[in-house]
């Protein structure tokens, strides 16, 4: 699996007591696409599977997602 691309963000809920938030989640590029193509689930950086579903620019990013976007970006240079 190639983490070389982490230019989408696929969406996702957790809900957390009643409250219900969304995040947008880092995954593999060509996997949100046949993601949303096919409907098959998608793993993303943290762990979180999901079907990507709606428009990721709307929502919050996942925190988990960001940080370990951010440790393998720094670990690359």
């Amino acid at each position: 699996m190639s983490f070389g691309v982490l230019d989408k963000v696929a969406e996702s809920s957790q809900i957390d007591g009643e409250d219900e938030e969304y995040f947008a989640h880092y995954a593999d590029a060509a996997d949100v696409v046949k993601g949303y193509i096919m409907g098959t689930p998608v793993i993303a950086l943290c762990g979180m599977v999901f079907i990507p579903s709606r428009n990721p620019e709307k929502l919050r990013v996942c925190p988990s997602c960001e940080k370990i976007k951010d440790a393998l970006f720094l670990s690359g240079e």
